[in-house]
């Protein structure tokens, strides 16, 4: 320790050492578009769970891991794409995961609510176990019979946490047709509910 209270580092050691997994997103990234594997496989731990749930709620259960998947694949294959400094990795990886799922659920035919039902799984955290009780069972059904674009803008809003700006810049739209969707999907999901 310094006279002025500092602590000093030994010799030859750097001052601050940051390990992967406390780097940002936009860091990884920097290191991916580079062909660092480590890196994207770190990316992938932190946000599989919420692509994979974002892709749930607007493709349906059954898809879901298949999707992600893909998304990822396709991030690594496209990696050259991603610009640093244009946006924040998180809502740049929204938008190639919304885009993943609007394609899917233009080639495959409709499926009924029941057919995308899910199954019980004994493996499930306790969170995603309520998520399956019959009142959030009744709100999954009721998004899903949302219009296409209503259901993403509700998704990603409350599920994914985006902010309506952020959503904006996701759906290629602006803040007030955002907002519209917002307040339009709100009032056919008490319709639907009541």
């Amino acid at each position: 320790m310094t006279a002025s209270g500092n602590v000093t580092m030994p010799a030859g050691m750097p001052a601050s050492e940051e390990g992967p997994e406390s780097q940002s997103d936009e860091a990884l990234m920097a290191s991916v578009r580079d062909g660092d594997r480590e890196a994207f496989r770190l990316l992938v731990t932190r946000h599989i769970d919420r692509i994979v749930g974002l892709a749930r709620r607007v493709v349906g259960s059954g898809e879901a891991e298949d999707i992600a998947q893909d998304i990822f694949l396709k991030l690594w294959i496209r990696r050259d794409q991603w610009t640093p400094g244009a946006g924040a990795f998180r809502t740049w990886l929204y938008r190639v995961a919304l885009n993943r799922c609007i394609d899917y659920t233009r080639k495959h035919t409709t499926v009924s609510l029941d057919e995308t039902a899910e199954m019980s799984d004994p493996a499930r955290s306790p969170l995603e176990a309520y998520g399956a009780s019959e009142a959030a069972g009744r709100l999954r059904d009721a998004v899903l019979q949302l219009p296409e674009r209503q259901r993403i803008a509700i998704t990603l809003y409350y599920n994914e946490d985006l902010t309506a700006a952020q959503v904006a810049t996701v759906m290629d739209l602006n803040l007030n047709a955002v907002e519209s969707l917002l307040k339009r999907g709100r009032r056919r999901l008490r319709e639907i509910l009541e």
